[in-house]
């Protein structure tokens, strides 16, 4: 007799929500976490999550929740809320910190969605590229009156794009938003692979690699998408 595994999955439901449907356990909740954070990474204005069809077989690992809250507050800084109708989900819920209402209007009420600037470039593969890369973050950056974070934001979109050249096949699409006080430079490609730092780095290469990045930045990550591919961002922040 074949085992039965659990599993769970995210469905899409009116307007901008998404449904958590099947059980979490320990097999489930990190699949639960990465979906989430997919899920995120192409929202434009926030992620409201229904889990009134959530079933928990172990309460503690309802801190998948206040994980991808606190991880979304870094990048991509769109809101994040949870509904269900159920008292004993939200009283579990609300005992870990996660963000959760009874209903979906109180739940999209508190989706607060701050201003924010953004300006995208798709970028050709030659040996222009990078310095392209840095033009537009410098220009972009003088338009939105944030001189300061300027040469930061070219170091890192010049690592970002010249990885994405050297490790994938890839035209790098760059990304520049500004949401409060914090600006994120977003390079997406369509390699599954995430970026990691390399060890031992030669710093006679080109360029200083994601180590640099690291050290300039408040926060960096590599996301995946859904709809395939990554995205690798640094968030910097003015003083």
């Amino acid at each position: 007799m074949l085992a039965r595994h659990n599993s769970v999955r995210l469905v899409p439901r009116h307007g901008s929500t998404t449904a958590a449907v099947g059980v979490l356990d320990r097999t489930t909740g990190p699949q639960l976490r990465d979906s989430l954070l997919e899920l995120a990474a192409e929202s434009d204005d926030g992620v409201l999550v229904d889990v009134e069809g959530l079933e928990l077989e172990d309460r503690e690992l309802v801190k998948v929740f206040s994980f991808v809250a606190l991880r979304l507050g870094d990048w991509p800084a769109v809101p994040f809320v949870l509904v269900t109708g159920r008292p004993d989900q939200r009283a579990v819920l609300a005992a870990q910190s996660a963000p959760v209402y009874a209903d979906a209007a109180s739940a999209e009420a508190a989706l607060e969605r701050p201003s924010r600037k953004r300006a995208r470039r798709v970028l050709t593969r030659s040996s222009r590229t990078s310095a392209s890369a840095r033009a537009f973050v410098r220009g972009t950056c003088a338009e939105w009156r944030v001189p300061e974070l300027a040469e930061d934001a070219a170091l890192v979109a010049t690592e970002l794009v010249e990885n994405t050249l050297r490790h994938t096949d890839s035209v790098p699409r760059l990304r520049l938003e500004l949401r409060r006080r914090r600006l994120s430079v977003e390079v997406a490609d369509e390699s599954p692979r995430p970026a990691v730092v390399r060890e031992g780095l030669d710093l006679t290469e080109t360029g200083l690699g994601l180590r640099m990045v690291a050290k300039v930045a408040k926060v960096w990550g590599s996301s995946r998408r859904r709809s395939g591919g990554k995205t690798v961002w640094a968030v910097l922040r003015r003083a």
